[in-house]
């Protein structure tokens, strides 16, 4: 493969989580992670393994209105099978009557891996820099 082709998988990858959330697309989302992940989002939580984080992010999600997880600033640092990334994130979370809600800002730093699935978040952390209700 071409870096320029791993490159564009590796945004892909990316994209793919905003809108494995944003569609509440579970499987989808689970093409993500490696099955043994780890995953930091500080005070939100710290979860071992694809499927952890993704039974957190179902219920914490399935009650909520439109979401919107926007990746930006995508810098990725290739290491051969091995990528170290960051991103920004900026996200509306709307409550389920779509009028209210909040808007969280942050980024992640994540340790990408290439697998016989294609790239895979192997670990992540996510600095939450802005949250506005």
């Amino acid at each position: 493969m071409s870096e320029l082709q791993d490159r564009q998988d590796i945004s892909d990858l990316l994209i793919r989580y905003a809108t494995g959330i944003d569609r509440r697309d579970w499987d989808l989302f689970r093409t993500v992670f490696t099955p043994e992940c780890h995953a930091d989002y500080g005070q939100i939580g710290v979860w071992d393994g694809v499927e952890e984080i993704t039974k957190f992010m179902d219920v914490v999600h399935a009650e909520l209105g439109y979401l919107m997880h926007r990746i930006s600033n995508i810098v990725i640092d290739l290491q051969g099978d091995r990528a170290v990334t960051r991103c920004y994130v900026d996200a509306w979370i709307m409550a389920a009557d779509n009028d209210s809600g909040v808007n969280a800002r942050g980024f992640y730093d994540d340790e990408i891996v290439r697998t016989d699935a294609g790239w895979r978040i192997a670990r992540r952390t996510f600095t939450t820099v802005k949250v506005v209700y």
